[in-house]
Formats: C-alpha cells, sequence, structure tokens
C-alpha cells in the first residue's frame, strides 16, 4: 500500500468554467478502518455534468460541496482492509469516495460487485447512474409508445447513448442531437438511432425539422440552449419533455443573450399540453432492481452497446471536467485512478 493517497477538494466557487485553482489536488495520509469500517481504493472515479451544480452555492437537490471538501462523485473501489461484516478485502463495491484515493466506508450506500457479470467500470455508467437516469426518465417519464419520434440532445453522452436505445426497443424514431458529426456517425451507425444532427450546425432549427418530419413526441432534455429552442417548435401535441439537465447553461456567469424565450416556451406547454417534468434518479430508486435485471439482459444480448471515455490518473480529472462540460467525451467519461486488476490498462 502506499504511504500517502491524495485528493482533490474543492478551494473556492468556479465562476465559469472550472479551473485547478477551484479544484485543488493535494496529498492526504491513507486512514486505518475502525470497527464496523473498510478501507476503500478508488480504482474507478465518474466525472458527471451534475457535480458543476454541486460546485455552486446555489440551491438545487442537493446541498453544495463545502468549501475544503473532498470533491463529490461516484467510484468503484477494491476494499484494502475490512473490520466490516459482510466484505473482505479484495472485493469490488460501488461506491461514493468521490475524487480522492482512498475512503473509509462504514457499507451505507455500498454495494457489491462482480466483475464476473460485468465490466467494473460499467457500474458508473450503462448499469449504474446515467443508465438508470435514461431508464427512469424515458421509460417511466417518457413513456413512449410504437411510432413515436423521440429526440435525445447529447446523444453520444453517457445517458444519451442509452435513452436512444432504449427508443428503439420501444419502437420509436429516434433522433439524437450530438456536437461533431463524428459523433452523429457513431450513434447513428453503431447505436441504431435513426438520424442525429450537429447542434453546432448552423441550420440546425431546419436540419432538425427535417429529421423529424412528424414531429416530436418526447424531448429527452440533457442541454437546454439552442437545441432546446430547436426542438420546441416541434413538440407534439401532449409532448413529453424528461428534463434530465442543462449542461449549455452550467458555466454561465450572466443570463442568457438574446430575446426572452421563456413567454413562447411557457405558450407551447399550454397550447400543445405539454408535460415538462424534471427529474433526480436518486427519487426513483425503487426501480433500481428492475433496471439491474433489464439492463443485464439487453447488454447480454447485444441490443444495448455503449462507449466508454477512460482517462488515466486523478490528476488528470480537472482537465477531463472541464472537457466533458464542453462535449469533449465520447460516451461516458471516467478517470482510472489505479489499475484494474480484473482487465489490465485495456
Amino acid at each position: 500500500m502506499a504511504d500517502s493517497g491524495r485528493r482533490i477538494y474543492l478551494a473556492s466557487r468556479p465562476e465559469g468554467m472550472p479551473t485547478e485553482d477551484n479544484l485543488v489536488l493535494e496529498s492526504m495520509p491513507i486512514p486505518s478502518p475502525g470497527d464496523g469500517e473498510m478501507l476503500l481504493e478508488t480504482v474507478y472515479l465518474s466525472l458527471d455534468p451534475y457535480m458543476r451544480g454541486r460546485m455552486s452555492a446555489e440551491r438545487s437537490y442537493a446541498q453544495p460541496v463545502a468549501i475544503g471538501q473532498t470533491m463529490v462523485g461516484g467510484t468503484v473501489s477494491r476494499v484494502l482492509e475490512s473490520r466490516l461484516d459482510g466484505y473482505a478485502a479484495g472485493d469490488y463495491v460501488l461506491s461514493f469516495n468521490g475524487w480522492q484515493t482512498h475512503a473509509l466506508s462504514d457499507g451505507t450506500g455500498v454495494r457489491k460487485l462482480d466483475p464476473a457479470q460485468a465490466p467494473l467500470s460499467t457500474a458508473l455508467g450503462v448499469m449504474g447512474m446515467p443508465g438508470f437516469t435514461a431508464y427512469v426518465g424515458l421509460l417511466d417519464l417518457g413513456k413512449p409508445q410504437p411510432g413515436e419520434t423521440v429526440v435525445v440532445s447529447a446523444a453520444s453522452g453517457a445517458v444519451g447513448q442509452v435513452v436512444g436505445q432504449l427508443g428503439k426497443l420501444k419502437g420509436c424514431r429516434v433522433v439524437g442531437v450530438a456536437g461533431s458529426e463524428d459523433k452523429c456517425r457513431y450513434v447513428t451507425e453503431e447505436l441504431g438511432f435513426d438520424a442525429c444532427v450537429n447542434h453546432r450546425d448552423e441550420a440546425l432549427p431546419q436540419a432538425l425539422a427535417a429529421a423529424c418530419p412528424d414531429g416530436v413526441d418526447i424531448y429527452y432534455e440533457n442541454v437546454g440552449g439552442k437545441v432546446l429552442d430547436a426542438v420546441t417548435p416541434l413538440l407534439n401535441e401532449f409532448g413529453r419533455m424528461p428534463v434530465c439537465g442543462t449542461i449549455a447553461h452550467y458555466n454561465d456567469t450572466a443570463p442568457p443573450s438574446g430575446p426572452d424565450r421563456l413567454a413562447g416556451f411557457m405558450r407551447a406547454v399550454l397550447t400543445r399540453k405539454l408535460t415538462v417534468r424534471g427529474f433526480i434518479q436518486s427519487d426513483h430508486l425503487e426501480r433500481m432492481p428492475d433496471f439491474l435485471k433489464d439492463m443485464s439482459g439487453w447488454l447480454k444480448d447485444g441490443r444495448i452497446r455503449y462507449k466508454e471515455d477512460i482517462v488515466d490518473g486523478l490528476d488528470n480529472a480537472v482537465k477531463a471536467f472541464q472537457g466533458l462540460l464542453q462535449g469533449e467525451n465520447r460516451g461516458k467519461l471516467l478517470v482510472r485512478v489505479v489499475p484494474d486488476p480484473t482487465r489490465g490498462n485495456a
């Protein structure tokens, strides 16, 4: 075992894009577990857009990270030492260590993982929070019906790639919105979306309208901004909009430029009888057993595919997170903090 660990803590609240002045890497002593505790070593750290909100002091669905606190985040960890019944050294667990190499746990919120059943990393992606977010948001809130049109923003990301494939499983026409032609090819050629449009295209509204000749029944919202502006005129009566995120605005330091579009959006909500529902996956945990059963089956028979974007080293976490907020990742973004003994560095 190393003599010391490392962590990244929130040193100050970002104005705009978070930097290494806000998120500071430092050494720390490795703690020893007491009775009823285990020492965990982080193997994979999940990087997710919601983390930007947790850096802010503004009111949200969860308490902001305190100044000086280790940055929060989901992790896959290996048990190094255990004084907790039911866990032994060498076990792998889904945990919430945050941005650090080591952490103590009393087992609260921890779930054992079997690397023989699925790669450990998938517990933070397609078989974890992003996959579950896609599952609940589309199936329970979007309620897709065969023949409907589903539009998914951030279509090549950790959540969006699953949403689109679930839509296809339910017999829908699925149109993705992504940030490059390469990402669009990925979601159509590898994931089976019917079409994908590039949100960087100046003709985005026209391209999206052409891809959705029958309008839009479900818009799975991950982004906001000009993508929402392009989708809104296309929404059909009784359309549904599960709102998962608004990443286009996470680094805003002032109100968006241009005219106020809220009145027009609210008119569309009224006249087209739309359902707009914000949700947090943790409010739907009663559905987790169904999700784990369904998703494991779909992965096994090849009906759901996924991509992971893995960055090595905790010291690269801040740069990788900046890239995530700028749409540079392909699929689920992870930091491999130490080599994964179950699959090497592949």
